[in-house]
């Protein structure tokens, strides 16, 4: 019988390369084509950003070159496209709001040098802790939040506002069933600005939103203070704005690992945003992140693989501001803002929301994303929801763990082996103080009693370890075994030397065996010097 053949294994094409690119007709064709097409999906996106950012649109626009070119030079993913992000601007909103549009710079130069710190420290690595629950209530919230931001552009306004509402959307459903030779957003803008051009209606454009002078502008000016004050004001955005573009360049650098089946340096993607962001706030004045739509865009629809695209898209879309600026002016917002709208949907998870998998799903995982998107959703910040998310993850992964703990005993020399004891409860069957259960072995009967710990130490499952051993009923040796339990912290290390302190308070002498090398050097290292 023959052996069936090995699955072949698929390895990157080694003319996916900027240097194979390049001399290859073909292949700079399809990453030059690639480049355009995502630049044309990504203006409307980037210029309704900025509009949730509350700066101008030729700010985000600038901002999205100068990224564009900088990741496309240092970053860790080939291919991935960098711009002025949904996320990014709807954590820097607040604080336009709040204190003006001045304060974005330093805000986004401290996020820079926090990114740097963050990718050439190595952090990059603490990604792979934030549960899968907590993520989908990340890309779950960002929906809502993007939709949220676009309902006041449909608000008290003419009412011819409403059929063009209507007909962009219309056209971006549509468009895809028919041709995707061309994203199915700029056809539905590029149509309806024209009706209102023809019409002269009289409509909110995005020139009403900000100037949208010709020509690049220059370096951003510094308006504020050098200040403590300063630096309390632009912190918690600086903060967020760091953390939030991290979170989603990695989790898109994550997927075009997957589509590509190539790896990338996240490390170096890290601290390459860093520095993309500071010289996008000095030279552009807003900060960004990868794009997850336009990257999927480049990467599966134009099939690009290398930084060419992404340096092409760049470049094409300098030519869009530097030539047509004033057309761009008069795009008309309720296309934006239906454009915006349709995406919002499209970001949201609703497989995770449907009953059938809200059925299946763990309570607590539920919670966790319940919780991620309400606090994201109640307070604008991305980060926060994140975080509160990931620490209630920790504290319900905690409260679980606790109860897989164990201690099984048995008695030696005399009579059989007696039920198993867990740790998380403490009701009838339980061997507590005082109480040795079926099979005991008083001190003077001659026996030995083992006892067999199964299951991870730590702060959480040690706690009650020492009311689960029978001191006053116990023979004079006791085995505690440890083969099958770990030892994680020194809550765990307090929590055995208390269970030897109260036996030898009996005239009980107690032996721990069978920890693993990791586990007994840690033990030795703290046993006996915790106490007071």
């Amino acid at each position: 019988m023959t052996a069936p053949s090995p699955a072949p294994v698929v390895r990157p094409h080694r003319d996916d390369t900027v240097l194979g690119v390049l001399r290859s007709p073909r292949l700079l064709t399809r990453e030059a084509l690639a480049g355009i097409v995502t630049t044309l999906a990504l203006v409307p996106e980037v210029i309704s950003f900025s509009v949730i950012a509350g700066v101008d649109p030729m700010v985000s626009l600038v901002a999205s070159i100068v990224l564009a070119l900088v990741m496309s030079l240092l970053g860790g993913r080939p291919a991935m496209v960098t711009a002025a992000a949904g996320s990014v601007a709807l954590v820097i909103a607040p604080l336009v709001r709040a204190h003006g549009v001045e304060y974005v710079l330093p805000a986004v130069l401290l996020a820079g040098v926090i990114q740097i710190a963050f990718g050439t420290a190595g952090l990059a690595r603490l990604m792979r802790f934030i549960p899968r629950s907590v993520m989908i209530g990340f890309v779950n919230a960002l929906g809502i939040l993007i939709f949220m931001a676009q309902v006041p552009h449909l608000i008290d306004v003419p009412w011819i506002v409403y059929p063009l509402f209507v007909l962009t959307i219309v056209i971006v459903v549509l468009l895809p069933r028919m041709t995707k030779a061309v994203p199915a957003p700029l056809v539905a803008i590029v149509v309806v600005t024209v009706i209102v051009v023809a019409a002269g209606l009289d409509v909110t454009t995005v020139g009403d939103e900000g100037e949208m002078g010709g020509g690049l502008p220059g370096l951003t000016p510094w308006l504020v203070p050098f200040s403590l004050e300063t630096l309390g004001i632009i912190l918690p955005t600086a903060l967020s704005v760091a953390f939030v573009g991290l979170m989603e360049t990695l989790l898109t650098a994550k997927l075009v690992d997957d589509i590509t089946e190539t790896p990338s340096r996240k490390g170096k993607e890290s601290w390459a945003l860093g520095v993309a962001n500071i010289a996008a706030g000095a030279y552009g004045g807003i900060a960004g992140c990868a794009m997850i739509g336009q990257t999927v865009v480049n990467v599966k629809i134009g099939r690009a693989r290398t930084r060419v695209s992404t340096v092409v898209a760049g470049l094409f879309l300098l030519l869009l501001v530097t030539a047509l600026s004033e057309v761009m002016a008069r795009i008309p917002m309720v296309a934006l803002a239906a454009v915006m709208m349709i995406v919002a949907i499209s970001t949201v998870d609703w497989h995770s929301v449907r009953p059938s998998t809200l059925r299946r799903m763990p309570i607590p995982e539920t919670l966790v994303m319940v919780v991620t998107v309400a606090v994201v959703v109640a307070t604008d910040n991305l980060a926060l929801g994140v975080a509160v998310g990931v620490l209630l993850a920790m504290v319900l992964f905690a409260r679980r763990i606790a109860h897989v703990i164990r201690v099984e005993r048995t008695v030696e020399g005399g009579a059989a082996s007696a039920d198993g004891i867990g740790l998380s409860s403490a009701g009838p069957g339980n061997a507590g103080p005082g109480s040795a259960g079926p099979g005991s072995a008083g001190p003077g009967s001659g026996a030995s009693v083992r006892y067999d710990v199964i299951g991870p130490l730590f702060f959480g499952s040690s706690n009650d370890l020492v009311e689960h051993f029978s001191y006053a009923d116990d023979p004079a040796r006791v085995t505690i075994d440890l083969t099958r339990a770990s030892v994680w912290d020194a809550s765990s290390v307090a929590a055995l030397d208390a269970v030897g302190t109260k036996y030898a308070a009996h005239g009980v002498e107690v032996e721990f065996v069978g920890l693993d090398d990791r586990s007994s050097e840690f033990h030795g290292r703290l046993t006996g010097r915790l106490g007071s």
